[in-house]
């Protein structure tokens, strides 16, 4: 499992823990929830998010 952050606003997505309140399930990965993710996140415009893998 992977780790990914915002290089934006500093939001960091565990893929091993997901996002349960917001019904993303532990375990999905980031390429599964993108779409999904930026739809909850309107404090960035969608144009300026970008994320990378972290360790």
């Amino acid at each position: 499992m992977k780790k990914w952050q915002c290089i934006v606003c500093g939001f960091i997505y565990d893929e091993e823990e997901g996002l349960p309140d917001e019904g993303i399930a532990a375990g999905t990965a980031w390429n599964v929830t993108e779409d999904d993710l930026l739809e909850h996140m309107d404090f960035v415009d969608i144009e300026d998010f970008e994320m990378i893998e972290i360790d």
